[in-house]
Formats: structure tokens, C-alpha cells, sequence
């Protein structure tokens, strides 16, 4: 039997406000990986976007 433990998070309105940014941030971060992964398939030479390539990306971007 697995025990499941469930915290609530209750963050400040500062918080909150912190943690909605973050959430905005990975989601474009992630839609524009993806269509970039999109872009690449669908040219005609074919080429791939693969996960290291674009992780290289970010590490440069920092």
C-alpha cells in the first residue's frame, strides 16, 4: 500500500503573481520548442529538432 501525502499550497498574492509569470514563461518556452520541432519536420529537407540541440539553445540564452 502506497501512501499519497497532499500539500496544499497557499502562496501570497506576490506569490502568486510570481508563480502565474513562471507558468507563462514555460508555457511559451515549450510552445515555441515545439514549433520549432514543427518548423524543422515540416521543411523540405527534413531536418530534426532534437531535445539536446534545443537544451544547447537555452544554456547559451542564460
Amino acid at each position: 500500500m502506497r501512501w499519497a501525502y497532499k500539500f496544499l499550497l497557499r502562496p501570497t498574492s506576490k506569490h502568486a503573481q510570481a508563480l502565474g509569470e513562471m507558468l507563462a514563461d514555460h508555457c511559451a518556452l515549450y510552445n515555441g520548442a515545439l514549433q520549432e520541432r514543427r518548423d524543422a519536420w515540416r521543411h523540405v529537407s527534413r531536418t530534426t529538432a532534437r531535445y539536446g540541440d534545443q537544451s544547447a539553445q537555452l544554456a547559451e540564452g542564460r
